[in-house]
């Protein structure tokens, strides 16, 4: 069965990269005795996706992690793990323990890294994501009339043209970035950004920095993504 994990990434964790993230993950199933199912082949991998990468060094609210497990053959012969449950005197079908799940696996996850929801998928189709809202919040000498007037000019613009790093032989193309940005609004001492998600991409969170003019010196809060819109 697809079962979807929704959780909160804070703190130190935040530097970890997309592939560090999948491992943690990987440990704790592996610990709380969660039975992932895995790909064939010579080299078999479990079946675990990130659907939408977070950058490093940014924190989420809202992320997304899916996976494949074992479906329980019947109640009194597994738990929502996939190993041996005592026997209550039931004899259906088994049926996956959501709060269970959650409770064991938060058990084996580190600092940082909080659940806040499992769900099993109704369909076999992996959510998509569709819009994201990150939040910058900016150090109070930094929140002037060129911001704002630079915050204006962004939302006037009819076409962003931004170099993208495409490779990591450094190689780059021209993107224009106007249609990934929803909106941009200057909320007490936060910018809060929201950003289109397509098939075409999205934009980055140092292209969002680079078109404001911020840099991470100017920041007084680590950038924190919310709000994610899935399909």
């Amino acid at each position: 069965m697809l079962v979807l994990v929704k959780f909160r990434i804070r703190g130190n964790l935040r530097f970890l990269s997309h592939i560090e993230t999948v491992k943690v993950f990987q440990r704790a199933f592996a610990r709380a005795g969660v039975k992932v199912q895995h790909s064939r082949g010579f080299n078999p991998r479990p079946k675990l996706s990130l659907p939408l990468p977070r950058s490093v060094g940014v924190e989420s609210d809202d992320d997304l992690l899916s996976l494949r497990v074992e479906r329980p053959v019947a109640q009194t012969q597994s738990n929502a793990f996939g190993g041996p449950s005592p026997d209550r005197g039931g004899s259906q079908s088994g049926s996956f323990d959501a709060e269970a799940f959650k409770a064991e696996l938060s058990g084996r996850l580190p600092d940082g890294l909080e659940l806040l929801a499992v769900d099993v998928a109704q369909t076999e189709t992996l959510p998509q994501p569709k819009g994201a809202t990150y939040v910058l919040a900016v150090r109070p000498e930094y929140l002037d009339d060129d911001l704002k007037a630079n915050i204006e000019h962004l939302l006037e613009s009819k076409k962003l043209n931004l170099r993208r790093r495409i490779d990591a032989k450094g190689n780059t193309r021209n993107l224009d970035v106007r249609g990934f940005l929803k909106s941009i609004e200057l909320c007490n001492q936060n910018i809060v950004v929201e950003c289109k998600i397509s098939s075409a991409g999205s934009i980055r969170v140092d292209e969002i920095l680079k078109l404001l003019q911020l840099d991470v010196d100017k920041l007084a809060a680590p950038v924190r993504r919310t709000n994610v819109q899935w399909q």
